[in-house]
C-alpha cells in the first residue's frame, strides 16, 4: 500500500491545529482513522516535516546474481525438471534451501517458464440407467 500524498498530510495537520474541526471529526472527512491523525503530529513533532518515511525493509532475498546462474544452469542441464525437483537440487549447489515459490519467482528473471503439473486421471463418469444401477 502506498503512502498518502504529502498534500494530504499538510491539509489534515492543518485542519487539526486551527482546530476548526476535532481530530474524529477531521479523520471521519478525510476518510482516514483518528489514530492515523495522531501518528502524523507525532511523526511531525519527531522529523519536523510531514514526509513519508522510508520502506522499513523486510527479508533479506536468497537469490542473488550468483544464486541465479546455478538455477540458469540447472534448467540448463534439466529442462524438464518441475519446481519441485529444481528445489531439491539446488541446495546441492548454491547450499541455500528455498521454497518452491521463490524458485518459481526466480524463473521469469531467468526468462524461462513453469512446467505446468501432470494432467489428474479422469474419474470414469455413471454408465447411463437408473439410479439403482439395475435396468430393468
Amino acid at each position: 500500500m502506498k503512502p498518502y500524498p504529502l498534500e494530504l498530510r499538510q491539509r489534515i495537520v492543518e485542519a487539526v491545529e486551527q482546530k476548526t474541526q476535532l481530530m474524529e471529526e477531521s479523520s471521519e472527512l478525510f476518510g482516514i482513522s483518528e489514530r492515523y491523525v495522531y501518528k502524523l503530529l507525532a511523526l511531525r513533532r519527531k522529523t519536523g516535516d510531514l514526509a513519508p518515511l522510508p520502506h522499513g525493509g523486510g527479508a533479506k532475498a536468497k537469490r542473488d546474481a550468483a544464486k541465479l546462474l546455478t538455477l540458469a544452469e540447472l534448467v540448463g542441464e534439466f529442462p524438464d525438471a518441475t519446481l519441485h525437483e529444481c528445489r531439491e537440487l539446488r541446495p546441492r549447489r548454491c547450499r541455500v534451501r528455498v521454497c518452491v515459490n521463490t524458485t518459481g519467482r526466480a524463473l521469469p528473471q531467468l526468462d524461462g517458464t513453469r512446467q505446468k503439473s501432470l494432467a489428474v486421471p479422469v474419474q470414469p463418469g455413471r454408465k447411463s440407467g437408473p439410479p439403482g444401477g439395475r435396468n430393468k
